[in-house]
């Protein structure tokens, strides 16, 4: 049995926020369990080539955004899943951190960070 307090966990910034990172392929379990904050005002160009994700919003508010410009408003108890490694963008409101729950498969090495300088999607 595993068990993890947040206090206890590998803790990334990951470019436009935090990423506390409770399951990781070290662990053996094949998917990544995350307490994902987007700062408040950021907008992030992300794609995950290796890992399909899936995430909840617990708290705060904010948009993901489809290639083809359509919007997904993200507020508590709304899931998105990125089913295609999709491209996309994803924006925290501007008055408000948004807090996800995130599931990667397969799992992450826990050191993976975005580089959002770049001209194409980050990606991981």
């Amino acid at each position: 049995m595993i068990v993890r307090h947040v206090d206890n966990v590998k803790t990334m910034d990951w470019g436009n926020g935090i990423s506390r990172r409770f399951l990781l392929s070290a662990d053996g379990m094949g998917y990544t369990v995350t307490d994902t904050v987007v700062r408040a005002g950021t907008k992030s160009r992300l794609e995950y080539r290796n890992h399909l994700e899936a995430c909840y919003c617990i708290e705060g508010s904010g948009e993901v955004i489809d290639l083809d410009g359509t919007t997904h408003p993200i507020t508590p108890g709304t899931l998105y899943a990125l089913d295609k490694h999709d491209a996309h963008y994803l924006v925290a409101s501007p008055h408000e951190d948004l807090r996800l729950v995130c599931v990667f498969t397969p799992a992450l090495n826990g050191d993976e960070v975005h580089r959002l300088d770049q001209a194409e999607f980050s990606h991981y």
